[in-house]
C-alpha cells in the first residue's frame, strides 16, 4: 500500500495547486464583467460604417529639458482615453452604494479591447509606456502606472501615468526672443480611422498651474487639432491628434548676462577718445581688452544653440558690438597716423624756415655799403639794390627786426603752406587746429549717437517680429 500511496499524494498536490493557481490566474478575467464569447482582439460593435470613438485629454505636469541642440523636449503627463464598450456585463453588485463606477487592478486592462494609440514624433517613451519591438520612436499605452474604470453605462475609462521626450522642429531666427511652436502628433497604430477615430474629450490639454520654466513661459490657451494623417508605410489614413505647446523664451536671463555687459564693454572703448596720443600702451590695452572680452562672451553664448545656417538675432547684436569697438580701434590708427604726418610737416617746416637777419646801413665804423649779416660771431657784407622795393629807402636809419616780431608770421605762413592737410588755422580765432584732434572730439559724439541709433533700429524691429511670429 506505501508505493502506492506516495504517487496518490503526489498527484493529489500537484491537482490542489494548479486549481489554487487556475483560481489565482482567474481574476484577472473576471467573468461576471466579460461574457464567453468575448474576444479582446475585435473592437466594440458600432453602426455600419461607424469607427469607434476614442476620446483623450492630458494633464501636463512637468515640461523639462528643453534641449535647443537637440531639438526636443520631455514632458511629464497623465493621459486619458475613454471609449464605449457595449459587451460587458455589469451586475450592480460589483458596484459600491452611491458609486457610478468600479476601479479594477490595471491587469484587468490585458482582458480587454483598447485603442493602440502611440506618439508619432517621440524619441525617447517611459514610464506607463513600453516599446514595440524595442523602437523608442513608436510606443504604445500599457497598464503600468495606470487604472480601469468601468461606468454603469458601460464606458471604459483607462488613465496611466507616462513621460516622453518630444522631437520638435525649432527656429532660432529671433533667439534669444524666439517662441517655439512644439506639438505633440497621438496616431492609431493599427486601427485606420474608418475603424477608430480620436477625439478631444470636453478638458482637451491642461498645464499644471504651478508649472514654472527656467528660460520659458508656456502659455495657454494651446491649439488642439483633429486631423487625418495618410501614411505611406500603412498605405492608409489615420485618426490624429495634436496639441501645440508654445514655450517663449524669457529675455530676462539674456539681458542680464548679454545685452547689457556688451553694452558697457562698447561703451567702455569710447573713453579712448578722451585719452592723448602720447597714452598709446593704455589706448591700445583698453581698445584690444574690449574686443578680447566681447569675443569671449559671444564665444560662451554660441554654445547654448546649435549652430545653424542662417542669421539669429543675437548674431546681429554681436555683429554690431563688435563692430562699434573695432571702428574705435581703427579710429586710433587713423589718429596716429594723422598726428605722425602733422609732427613730420611741422619739423619740415621750421627746418625750411628764413634765417632772421638783422640789417644795417651806412652804419657806424665796421660798417660797410652793404648790408652787413650776422651769423654767429662773424660778420658778412654783400651787395643790396638800394633800389629795391624791399631795401631800406636811402638814408633811412637802418632797421632791426627782432626775432619776436618776425618768427610768428613767418612760421605761420610756412605752416599755412606745408601742412594744409592736417593742420589749419582757425578764421575766427587764430588759433592752430590740428586734424586729428579733431577727430577725436568728433568720435565722442558720433560713436554714441550712431550705437543709439543702432540700438534704437535694433529692438522695434525685433519686437515686431516676434509680434509677428506669435
Amino acid at each position: 500500500m506505501m508505493p502506492c500511496t506516495w504517487p496518490t499524494t503526489l498527484f493529489f498536490l500537484i491537482w490542489l495547486c494548479n486549481d489554487v493557481a487556475s483560481k489565482r490566474n482567474h481574476t484577472l478575467k473576471p467573468r461576471v464583467v466579460l461574457p464567453e464569447n468575448y474576444v479582446k482582439e475585435m473592437r466594440p460593435p458600432a453602426r455600419k460604417g461607424q469607427p469607434v470613438i476614442v476620446e483623450f485629454s492630458i494633464y501636463v505636469v512637468d515640461v523639462n529639458s528643453i534641449n535647443v541642440e537637440d531639438m526636443d523636449f520631455r514632458v511629464d503627463m497623465f493621459i486619458r482615453q475613454t471609449w464605449s464598450e457595449s459587451r460587458l456585463q455589469l451586475p450592480e453588485d460589483i458596484f459600491e452604494e452611491g458609486d457610478d463606477h468600479v476601479t479594477l487592478p490595471p491587469e484587468f486592462f490585458d482582458n480587454l479591447w483598447h485603442p493602440d494609440p502611440y506618439f508619432l514624433n517621440s524619441k525617447v517613451t517611459g514610464g506607463a509606456l513600453h516599446y514595440r519591438q524595442r523602437t523608442p520612436e513608436i510606443a504604445e499605452l500599457t497598464h503600468k502606472f495606470s487604472s480601469v474604470t468601468l461606468y454603469r453605462n458601460q464606458t471604459v475609462r483607462y488613465s496611466a501615468r507616462m513621460h516622453a521626450i518630444i522631437a520638435c522642429q525649432m527656429e532660432f531666427q529671433l533667439y534669444p526672443m524666439d517662441i517655439q511652436s512644439c506639438p505633440i502628433y497621438i496616431e492609431s497604430f493599427s486601427y485606420s480611422n474608418q475603424k477608430v477615430r480620436f477625439r478631444w474629450s470636453e478638458a482637451g490639454v491642461t498645464i499644471n498651474p504651478e508649472l514654472k520654466l527656467l528660460q520659458y513661459h508656456i502659455g495657454q490657451p494651446l491649439r488642439l487639432e483633429e486631423t487625418n494623417g495618410y501614411m505611406i508605410d500603412k498605405d492608409g489614413n489615420y485618426s490624429r491628434l495634436v496639441v501645440y505647446f508654445r514655450f517663449e523664451r524669457q529675455i530676462g536671463h539674456h539681458l542680464i548676462q548679454t545685452f547689457a555687459p556688451s553694452s558697457l564693454v562698447v561703451m567702455l572703448s569710447w573713453f579712448s577718445f578722451w585719452l592723448d596720443l602720447d597714452a598709446i600702451p593704455g589706448r591700445v590695452t583698453l581698445l584690444v581688452t574690449c574686443m578680447l572680452t566681447l569675443v569671449t562672451m559671444f564665444t560662451g553664448l554660441r554654445a547654448d544653440i546649435p549652430p545653424v545656417a542662417y542669421v539669429k538675432a543675437l548674431d546681429l547684436w554681436m555683429a554690431g558690438c563688435m563692430m562699434f569697438v573695432f571702428a574705435a580701434l581703427g579710429e586710433f590708427v587713423v589718429v596716429k597716423v594723422l598726428d605722425k604726418q602733422y609732427q613730420m610737416n611741422k619739423n619740415k617746416a621750421q627746418e625750411s624756415m628764413p634765417r632772421i637777419i638783422p640789417v644795417r646801413l651806412n652804419g657806424d665804423k665796421g660798417s660797410c655799403g652793404t648790408i652787413a649779416a650776422w651769423e654767429g660771431s662773424g660778420v658778412r657784407c654783400r651787395k643790396v639794390d638800394i633800389t629795391s622795393p624791399t631795401s631800406p629807402a636811402a638814408g633811412t636809419p637802418a632797421v632791426h627786426p627782432t626775432p619776436s616780431a618776425t618768427t610768428p608770421h613767418v612760421v605761420g605762413v610756412e605752416r599755412r603752406q606745408s601742412i594744409l592737410q592736417v593742420a589749419w588755422l582757425d578764421a575766427d580765432t587764430g588759433q592752430e587746429r590740428v586734424l586729428w584732434r579733431e577727430i577725436d572730439k568728433l568720435s565722442r559724439v558720433v560713436f554714441p549717437a550712431l550705437f543709439l541709433l543702432f540700438v534704437t533700429m535694433y529692438w522695434p524691429v525685433l519686437l515686431l517680429k516676434t509680434k509677428a511670429s506669435s
